[in-house]
This record gives structure tokens, C-alpha cells and sequence, in this order.
């Protein structure tokens, strides 16, 4: 079970996180406090441009509309 912006979250929701840019996917799988995101057409920055998949701390993230 992970908590985003005070929400829990389950497979299928959007997230929003930043690595270089503000950027978003959908969570494919949930670890603890670990999501794995997807975003079909890549991601975007130095560190994780160009892949489908990352997985990032539900801490570092947030729903869209609300501020980091």
C-alpha cells in the first residue's frame, strides 16, 4: 500500500515526479513505497530519457494539481 499526496494509490493511477523535468506515468506496479511507472512514448531527461519504465519512491511524487 503507497500514499501519494495523501491518497493511496493502486495499479492504473497517473502520478506526476520529477527527474530533470516535471514528467508523469502510470503505475504499473506497486512494491511497498516503490511505483513502477509507465509512459508509452518514453520519458524525458538526461537520467531516464528515453525509457518506458522507472520506478520511483511514492514520497517523490505527486497527483496531478497538486504542488510538490
Amino acid at each position: 500500500m503507497a500514499y501519494v499526496s495523501g491518497r493511496q494509490v493502486k495499479v492504473g493511477d497517473y502520478v506526476c515526479f520529477k527527474s530533470d523535468v516535471e514528467q508523469g506515468g502510470k503505475i504499473v506496479e506497486i512494491n511497498g513505497n516503490d511505483l513502477t511507472l509507465h509512459n508509452p512514448t518514453g520519458f524525458e531527461g538526461g537520467y531516464i530519457g528515453g525509457s518506458t519504465h522507472t520506478v520511483e519512491n511514492a514520497r517523490d511524487c505527486w497527483l496531478e494539481g497538486n504542488s510538490i
